[in-house]
C-alpha cells in the first residue's frame, strides 16, 4: 500500500523550476500553506499539538495575514474547546461529539483515540503529517496532495497499528473538510435510482447531519460520491462553492454536519455501516482518495475544474489523451439472439454510419440464451459461433472499426458450470437464503482465488481474440454479505477487499493488454466514481437511453464528470417510457457526451441512415470541443421548457451550442440563449445544422453572442438544433 500511495504522489508532473512552491511550512507560525493557481488551503499546529484548519478560499497574497493556530474557546462544560476547534482529522476520543474521522477499539477495550502531531514532511506538491495517539502506538499518516494547475486538493490516510495487540478499526474516513464560515449552507448532490440516476438535488443544511452514502457494495445508482456546498446564493457562474468527490467504488459515505457553532464539516470515506477492519500488530489500512476544491466562480466553474482534472489527472489516457470513438452496440437489435451472420450485418450498417467501434453485447458465451444461465462461463458459445469469434472480429476490423465485447465478470448464474464447481465462491451466509437478483449471485471478489480465476479467464479471452474493448457490467448489488471461509471477526473486511481486488484485476488486465479499453457499467450508472475512472475509459450513466430523460441524467452527471467519459446512445423509440422523440433530437442529446448508437439498424429506413451518417460526421467535427472543452450549462432541463449547453474548445477557436425545446405554448417563442466563455473582442462565424436561426448574421462578435444572445426558431415538442461557432478574427 505504501508503494501504491507513493506512486500516486508521483503522477503529477513536476512544476517548472521557476514556479513557486505549492506546499510551504512556515516554522515560526507552525503553518502549512497548500496553494494552487487560484486558492490557498492553510493548516496549522495549535498549542495542543493538533492539526487544525486555518483558511480555505481564494489565494492569499501574504503569509503574515494569518496568525498561528489556536484552539477555539469553549462556551461551557457542554462545549469544551477541543470539541469546537476545526481539527483536520479528529479521532473518536476526548470531549469530541461531532462526526469522527477515525474510530477504533484497542485490544484492551479502550475506545478513546486522541491524535497529536508528531512530525511532518514537505514533498513536491505534497504534505505528509504524522499523528499518533497520546498513549498507545496507533499511528496515522495524513497525505495532502496539491494539483496546482487544477485548483484541486487530495487527502488520503494510512492507519498503522504498532501496538502489540489487534486494533479494530470501526470507521476510517479519508478526510474532514471544514467549509468556510458562511451565513448559510446549501448542499448540491446527485441521487436517483436505476434508470433515473444522477438527478440533481439542492437543499439547505440546518443543524445536524445530512448523510449521502451507498451501503450496496458498490458506488450505486442511487447516490453518487460527489458533493458541492455554497452559501445558498451561488449560481452557475457566480459565488463561492466548495466541491468534492470520493475515489471509491465500494461502500462509501459523505456526512455533512452543521454544528452548534454554525460551522459545516464534510467527512467522507469508506462507509462505517457494517464496517470492522481488524489490524494485527504491524497491520495497515489505507483509505481511498478524497478530492476537493474551492472556487468563487459558481457551480459551472466547479464542474469545469473537475472535468479538466479528471481528464488530465485521473483517466488512464491522461498521459496521451485520445478521443472516445463513435460506438455501435448491438444489444437492442438482437438481445441474446446473437450469431456471426447477424452481427456482421449490423457491423456493415454501423460502419456505413461512420461508427468507429462495434460492440457485441450479452449472449455470446456459455449456455446463454436469456439471463437465467451462463454467467461465469466465459467461453464462446459454439452453437452461435461455430468458428469462434475470430471471423466476426476480422470482419469488424476489416470495416475499419474496433471490436468490443460485453462481460459481467463479477457475477455467476446458479445455472452455470462455474457455480456447480464452486458454490462456495459466491457471497453468502451458510444456511441462509441466497438472493438471486436478475437470476444471478455475486462472486466474492474479495477472495484471492476468485480474483485469480477471473483474471485467468479474461486474460485467456483477450489473448485468444483481438478484442479492443470490454463493456464491464455489474447488474446487481451485494446482499447476504457473508464470507464463511474467514473467522467471523474478519468477514466484514469483504467491503474493503472486494473493490480493491476489482481494481487490481482491471489494472493487471490493462498492464497485460495495454491497448485494451474498458467501459464501466453497473445496470447503468451504478459504478461511476473517480476510483473506477482511474482504470476505465468511459462510463455508462444509465440504462435509460430515452432522450428527454437523458437531459436530466446527463446534466447531473456533468456536475462531477466530463463529457468525454459519459457514453450516450441514440436508441429507437418508444424506449423506456413510451415517448417518441425525433431522431435528430435523440442524436443531439447523445452528441453532448461520447456518442454511441444502440438502435436496431435492421429497422432503420434509408432516410434514418442518411440522417444518422450526417450526425456522426457532424459529431466528429466537434468531438474534440465536446469531449475536451469547457462546458457552460446555459439552460437547465429542471427550470423551464428549454435546455441548452455550450462547449468551448481548449484554445477558444471553436464553440458548439446545443438547444432543446421540450414543449411549446401557443405562439410563445423559445427563450433567448446567451452564450458564455467567448472572447468578447473576437468575431465568430456561425454554422447551423438546419434553418433555425433565421435572420441571424453569419458572423457575430463574442460580445453580441454573450450580451444579446441567440433566438432559435424552435417549435412544437422536442425540437432541437446545434450551432457551431468558429473564431475568425480579433480577440486575444
Amino acid at each position: 500500500m505504501r508503494h501504491a500511495l507513493l506512486a500516486a504522489l508521483l503522477l503529477l508532473p513536476a512544476l517548472p523550476v521557476d514556479a513557486a512552491p505549492t506546499v510551504r511550512h512556515v516554522a515560526a507560525s507552525r503553518l502549512f500553506f497548500l496553494e494552487t493557481a487560484r486558492t490557498s488551503y492553510v493548516l496549522g499546529v495549535n498549542e495542543k499539538e493538533e492539526l487544525q484548519q486555518i483558511y480555505w478560499g481564494d489565494r492569499l497574497t501574504r503569509d503574515a495575514d494569518l496568525g498561528p493556530a489556536h484552539t477555539v474557546e469553549g462556551h461551557s462544560s457542554f462545549d469544551p474547546p477541543e470539541g469546537l476547534s476545526p481539527v483536520e482529522y479528529p479521532g473518536f476520543g476526548g470531549a469530541r461529539y461531532a462526526e469522527p474521522a477515525l474510530k477504533v477499539t484497542f485490544a484492551d477495550g479502550v475506545r478513546d483515540l486522541v491524535l497529536k502531531v508528531v512530525s511532518h514532511e514537505v514533498r513536491e506538491n505534497a504534505l505528509l503529517v504524522r499523528l499518533k495517539d497520546v498513549s498507545l502506538d496507533l499511528r496515522v499518516e495524513l497525505t495532502y496532495r496539491v494539483f496546482p494547475a487544477h485548483d484541486v486538493l487530495m487527502r488520503q490516510v494510512v492507519v498503522e497499528n504498532q501496538t502489540k495487540g489487534v486494533v479494530v478499526v470501526e470507521s476510517a474516513q479519508s478526510a474532514t473538510w471544514h467549509v468556510p464560515r458562511w451565513t448559510g449552507y446549501r448542499l448540491t448532490h446527485l441521487a436517483g435510482r436505476w434508470a433515473g440516476e444522477t438527478q440533481l438535488f439542492r437543499e439547505a443544511l440546518g443543524p445536524g447531519r445530512k448523510v449521502v452514502e451507498s451501503r450496496r457494495g458498490t458506488t450505486s445508482n442511487h447516490q453518487n460520491p460527489f458533493f458541492a456546498v455554497d452559501p445558498g446564493t451561488s449560481d452557475e457562474e457566480h459565488g463561492p462553492v466548495v466541491f468534492g468527490a470520493l475515489a471509491w467504488s465500494g461502500n462509501w459515505r459523505i456526512s455533512l454536519e452543521r454544528t452548534s457553532e454554525d460551522r459545516l464539516r464534510v467527512t467522507g470515506g469508506m462507509n462505517d455501516f457494517d464496517f470492522s477492519y481488524p489490524l494485527p500488530p504491524g497491520g495497515r489500512l489505507e483509505t481511498p482518495p478524497f478530492y476537493a476544491g474551492f472556487t468563487s466562480g459558481g457551480f459551472g466553474e466547479a464542474s469545469r475544474i473537475l472535468h479538466r482534472f479528471v481528464r488530465e489527472q485521473i483517466l488512464p489516457d491522461r498521459a496521451s489523451p485520445r478521443p472516445r470513438p463513435v460506438l455501435y452496440n448491438s444489444w437492442e437489435a438482437t438481445l441474446f439472439d446473437v450469431n456471426e451472420e447477424g452481427q456482421k450485418r449490423l457491423a456493415d450498417k454501423a460502419a456505413a454510419l461512420g461508427a468507429e467501434m462495434f460492440v457485441m453485447d450479452d449472449g455470446w458465451f456459455g449456455a446463454r440464451k436469456d439471463d437465467h444461465a451462463g454467467l461465469g462461463d466465459w467461453t464462446v458459445n459454439a452453437r452461435k459461433f461455430p468458428r469462434g469469434l475470430g471471423p466476426l472480429i476480422e470482419h469488424v476490423h476489416g470495416l475499419g472499426m474496433k471490436f468490443g465485447l460485453w462481460v459481467e465478470p463479477e457475477m455467476v448464474n446458479p445455472d452455470s458450470d462455474l457455480y456447480r464447481a464452486h458454490p462456495d465462491w459466491v457471497i453468502h451466509f451458510p444456511g441462509r437464503p441466497r438472493t438471486e437478483a436478475r437470476n444471478q449471485l455475486i462472486l466474492n471478489m474479495a477472495r484471492d482465488d476468485v480474483k485469480e480465476h477471473v483474471f485467468a479467464v479474461l486474460d485467456r479471452l483477450l489473448t485468444d481474440n483481438a478484442i479492443d474493448f470490454l463493456k464491464w457490467d455489474m447488474n446487481r448489488h451485494v446482499s447476504e454479505p457473508g464470507w464463511p471461509a474467514l473467522a467471523p471477526a474478519e468477514q466484514r473486511t469483504l467491503w474493503v477487499r472486494y473493490p480493491r481486488n476489482v481494481y487490481e484485476l482491471i489494472d493487471r488486465l490493462r498492464a497485460r493488454h495495454p491497448k485494451l479499453e474498458i467501459e464501466s457499467c453497473s445496470g447503468g450508472g451504478g459504478r461511476v466514481d473517480l476510483g473506477i475512472l482511474a482504470r476505465v475509459d468511459q462510463v455508462w450513466p444509465s440504462d435509460n437511453t430515452e432522450a428527454f430523460d437523458r437531459l436530466r441524467i446527463q446534466e447531473g452527471t456533468s456536475f462531477a464528470y466530463p463529457a468525454k467519459v459519459m457514453m450516450d446512445w441514440v436508441t429507437d423509440v418508444p424506449n423506456m417510457n413510451g415517448r417518441r422523440t425525433p431522431l435528430d433530437f435523440r442524436f443531439h442529446v447523445a452528441m453532448m457526451g461520447s456518442l454511441g448508437i444502440g438502435g436496431n439498424l435492421d429497422k432503420w429506413s434509408e432516410a434514418d441512415m442518411k440522417l444518422g451518417a450526417g450526425k456522426v460526421a457532424l459529431y466528429k467535427s466537434i468531438r474534440a470541443t465536446v469531449q475536451d472543452g469547457r462546458l457552460f450549462r446555459l439552460a437547465s432541463p429542471r427550470e423551464g421548457s428549454l435546455t441548452s449547453n455550450q462547449y468551448v474548445s481548449a484554445d477558444g477557436g471553436q464553440a458548439v451550442v446545443f438547444a432543446f425545446l421540450h414543449a411549446q405554448q401557443l405562439n410563445r417563442p423559445a427563450p433567448v440563449v446567451r452564450l458564455r466563455g467567448l472572447d468578447p473582442a473576437a468575431t465568430y462565424r456561425l454554422r447551423t445544422v438546419d434553418d433555425k436561426l433565421p435572420g441571424t448574421p453569419a458572423e457575430l462578435s463574442g460580445s453580441a453572442l454573450m450580451g444579446r444572445g441567440l433566438q432559435f426558431r424552435l417549435t412544437g415538442d422536442f425540437d432541437s438544433t446545434v450551432v457551431v461557432l468558429e473564431r475568425v478574427a480579433g480577440g486575444a
